[in-house]
């Protein structure tokens, strides 16, 4: 099976061909998240034209789409539905029917990070695990999960999807959602510059004097012992501990994977969440695995093939 797949996110788009489990070849964009998404959606077809064309493979041969969008999602019509200040437009671009009239082909929607966690559950490190639950880091915070070998869904489709907007801090920051002291506008990419500046020290930091303002950042100066960095690195660690106490409270998982751009300082992070986690997490019946995810920026598109493959055996067409 065949499938052309993206990524969307809000800094970036990554876009692949995937056939039986294997990326045949990907690229990675500027998601460009200001432009309406009606016009988007041309580049994302050209550049699936291309890849295609790049491996030799005949669109014709294509089984589907399937696209992770960093929002609600609306599957079973195809639709998005809400945009979150990202892609003006989508909400309820009838994206099936764009995928029909472009392609021929059948569309699987989901959420970005429920794709995510179907692709390490099914490929990564995830695997052999019926219960489990990924946490994203990055622009923002996303969440997928998996219960009794099943990906939790709900009855309006965002069951386990918001867990970047459990509530952390009571009186805390707005949230785009509408709530306030989100975990995912308490510590994520989105906020960080914000977070930043509202510190005191910051202008004395050498944050200040970075080009491009990141994580990697933040935890680089944090370690070389810059007071701010310190701070917002610590931060930032304890809110994503919050978060994944209340996902384990939530969900009772038997592994949580934690992926997302922002581990690429994994190595302080993984241990920083564990310790946090296994201190406040109410688990009597003993201690939660705690992983890193195995398939970095591969893991929403390899989900996406696993996608198509489960909207197509359940409309008869795989």
């Amino acid at each position: 099976m065949i499938a052309l797949a993206a990524d969307v996110g809000g800094s970036r788009i990554k876009l692949g061909v995937v056939r039986d489990g294997t990326i045949l070849a990907r690229r990675i964009e500027p998601a460009e998240a200001g432009l309406a998404w009606p016009q988007r959606l041309p580049g994302l077809a050209e550049s699936w034209r291309a890849l295609c064309r790049e491996v030799g493979v005949e669109l014709a041969v294509a089984d589907g789409l399937a696209i992770g969008f960093p929002s609600l999602v609306d599957p079973a019509r195809g639709r998005i539905l809400d945009e979150w200040g990202k892609f003006p437009g989508c909400a309820n671009y009838d994206l099936g029917r764009w995928a029909r009239e472009t392609f021929g082909k059948p569309l699987a929607l989901e959420n970005d990070a429920r794709v995510a966690v179907i692709g390490e559950w099914r490929q990564g490190a995830g695997r052999g695990c019926g219960d489990l639950v990924m946490i994203t880091l990055g622009t923002g915070l996303g969440v997928g999960v998996v219960m009794h070998g099943r990906v939790l869904r709900g009855a309006h489709g965002q069951a386990g999807t918001l867990g970047g907007h459990f509530t952390v801090r009571y009186g805390g920051r707005a949230c785009v959602c509408g709530n306030i002291g989100c975990a995912e506008a308490e510590a994520s990419t989105a906020v960080l510059a914000e977070l930043a500046a509202a510190r005191g020290d910051f202008r004395s930091s050498a944050l200040a004097r970075e080009p491009r303002l990141d994580y990697e950042a933040v935890f680089r100066h944090a370690a070389a012992g810059d007071g701010c960095a310190t701070a917002l690195r610590d931060h930032s660690l304890s809110v994503w501990g919050a978060a994944i106490v209340n996902l384990v409270h939530a969900y009772d998982p038997e592994r949580v994977v934690v992926g997302g751009g922002i581990m690429r300082s994994g190595a302080t992070i993984l241990p920083a969440l564990q310790r946090y986690v296994h201190a406040h997490a109410h688990t009597a019946w003993g201690r939660v695995e705690m992983v890193a995810g195995e398939l970095g920026d591969d893991a929403a598109l390899l989900g996406c093939g696993w996608l198509l493959a489960e909207k197509l055996a359940a409309t008869g067409l795989g």
